[in-house]
């Protein structure tokens, strides 16, 4: 099957008529679709198809258990209305391109792996790569059991209700010691390639980022009859807050984001009794995210004292600088500027992947298909048709390179 067909195939799973995104959340029936899709996909040419603990779908060529397997893939799941590729891009190139290295004739000297990690964009349970983040002991069983969605189902109730054991979720150490080096490839979200011209980037790094949520708690009370002197109105310190993150995030050369909101009592004719407010920032590194989030934190506890409002922030969760495997990377340029007249960019990037998180336990690289947009998690998320093309055509000269004699 081609990459083509492999596209139109899942390009239905999980989209909405109304927004035209994408609401492929973790455990759901949209998710259980695009694991079945997967599985096909792997029985269909042969491989070893297996789902671990986590909740994680791999497929293998050859035996991993020799421990230096190369591996690919990304995700499948999706944020709350997102676009089409990110996360599926690299799945479905996986395939595609281990089809193109069988036209090719290559012949294996290491296993290949192809993965679809669970619940990487976090849009259910609020907490990004679980699935990996759990397989790498990043996550422990403890917190994973405190997870909860916006109805109050946890996550062990959701994975339950489809089918999958909670009760042996953990770190799986014997399965990463299976990999000896894992490429993923993603469109990327933002516009570097596109300003350069090239189709294909290799990722130096990853951003330290991380989402800190702030409860601003007031005094619910009527709108109508409340004189404006006599409000404890939270709402005026988390619209003052967001403005900081603003502010704070032009001044380090960051981004810092209030994205998600939630309100109570929620009602029109109601002054707010609390506004909670998640922030999502992310800098080139760990001193400018320090100095984003310390600044809005001190801008935000001086709104809330002057409207009466009680502050508490918690950092919910939180990622390093990730500094992809040095020796991987500069043999993936290597491997992909052999023999051709492709220029291989390397350039960093503020969005979190799986291969961050596994980068603290196996050699991990990253490709970049060219995004012109330069949009994500939307509907507008684009990538065109060549680019796609090239992006499994670089995966595979990758894998061929670290796989294959």
């Amino acid at each position: 099957m081609s990459f083509h067909s492999m596209w139109a195939e899942l390009l239905p799973v999980g989209r909405s008529s109304a927004s035209g995104g994408y609401r492929r959340f973790a455990w759901t029936g949209a998710d259980a679709d695009c694991r079945a899709w997967f599985e096909q996909q792997a029985r269909s040419r042969g491989l070893a198809y297996e789902t671990d603990r986590n909740g994680n779908q791999w497929a293998w060529l050859g035996d991993p258990a020799r421990g230096d397997a190369v591996v690919t893939g990304s995700h499948l799941d999706s944020v709350p209305d997102g676009g089409a590729f990110d996360g599926p891009l690299g799945v479905v190139s996986a395939f595609a391109a281990l089809d193109e290295l069988r036209h090719r004739g290559a012949r294996f000297t290491r296993p290949l792996g192809i993965v679809n990690f669970g619940d990487e964009e976090g849009a259910r349970f609020g907490l990004a790569c679980v699935g990996s983040r759990l397989t790498a002991g990043l996550l422990t069983v403890e917190q994973a059991h405190r997870l909860t969605d916006a109805q109050g189902i946890t996550l062990p109730q959701a994975m339950e209700a489809a089918g999958h054991d909670p009760g042996a979720i953990g770190p799986d150490p014997e399965r990463l010691d299976r990999i000896g080096a894992f490429v993923e490839l993603h469109v990327e979200q933002g516009r570097a390639l596109d300003l350069s011209g090239d189709p294909v980037g290799v990722a130096s790094a990853i951003w330290p980022h991380g989402r800190w949520r702030f409860d601003f708690r007031g005094e619910a009370n009527h709108a109508g009859t409340t004189r404006l002197a006599d409000r404890r109105d939270p709402m005026l310190s988390y619209a003052e807050t967001v403005l900081a993150a603003r502010r704070e995030a032009e001044l380090a050369g960051a981004v810092a984001t209030f994205g998600k909101i939630a309100v109570e009592p929620n009602g029109v004719n109601a002054i707010p009794s609390l506004v909670r407010g998640w922030l999502d920032s992310r800098a080139a590194d760990q001193e400018s995210l320090d100095a984003v989030v310390d600044g809005v934190r001190s801008a935000a506890r001086e709104y809330a004292d002057a409207h009466g409002v009680e502050l508490v922030v918690e950092r919910e969760s939180f990622t390093s600088v990730v500094e992809f495997d040095r020796v991987l990377r500069d043999e993936l340029a290597r491997i992909l500027g052999t023999g051709t007249d492709l220029t291989v960019p390397v350039l960093g990037t503020g969005a979190g992947h799986d291969a961050g998180i596994l980068s603290a336990r196996v050699p991990t690289a990253m490709l970049f298909v060219r995004n012109p947009t330069g949009v994500s998690h939307s509907p507008a998320e684009f990538a065109a048709e060549d680019d796609c093309v090239a992006g499994v055509r670089a995966l595979a000269d990758a894998l061929e390179g670290l796989a294959c004699t």
